[in-house]
């Protein structure tokens, strides 16, 4: 369902939008996500809401069949990409698994603010926003993801995430969408 209500009390979360995974490939050119991500935390920022930035320096741990990418990861790696323009007033969570909430800050924060809505961004739309977004509505949160802000290495999964998997947990559109409902508030 595309993105309806804009609740009083919402915030951004923009996941992984950080130098080593923004080099990866992707199946959507990262330049546009990055543009719609940074678009979105500018709308935020201009309206006095939270803007939560999230960036990943480990895995998380257990036997996979798939082996590890890294397990060090080069200097450099975890820092975020300058076109956030992250300000004094973003808070930083850095996580150690795929979602945003385990074992971090992140609900403490969002529902000291009184946060009932998230807009979730960023990379990658199958593991670290699906994460993120699958605890957030157990966690009570409605949440929005901006489609356009998000993209994935592999295209199957991303399709797969936001076709079946989203509509479950929320609602879907853009970053203009999101944007334009952020406007038309009173403030």
């Amino acid at each position: 369902m595309t993105v309806t209500i804009i609740d009083p009390k919402i915030a951004l979360i923009v996941i992984d939008l950080q130098k080593g995974i923004v080099s990866l490939p992707t199946v959507h050119p990262i330049g546009d996500v990055v543009k719609h991500a940074s678009a979105l935390a500018e709308a935020f920022r201009r309206h006095r809401l939270p803007v939560v930035l999230v960036n990943v320096d480990a895995g998380p741990p257990g036997r996979t069949e798939q082996p590890r990418r890294m397990t060090e990861f080069p200097a450099g790696w975890t820092d975020l990409i300058p076109e956030l323009n992250r300000q004094p007033q973003d808070h930083l969570v850095t996580k150690r698994t795929w979602g945003a909430f385990t074992d971090t800050d992140l609900e403490t924060y969002l529902k000291s603010l009184g946060v009932t809505q998230v807009v979730i961004a960023g990379v990658a739309t199958s593991i670290g926003v699906e994460s993120t977004a699958r605890h957030a509505y157990e966690l009570g949160f409605n949440v929005g993801l901006a489609v356009d802000a998000l993209t994935d290495l592999n295209l199957d999964a991303h399709h797969n995430s936001v076709a079946h998997i989203f509509p479950k947990l929320g609602e879907t559109g853009t970053s203009q969408e999101i944007i334009d409902l952020l406007d038309k508030r009173s403030p």
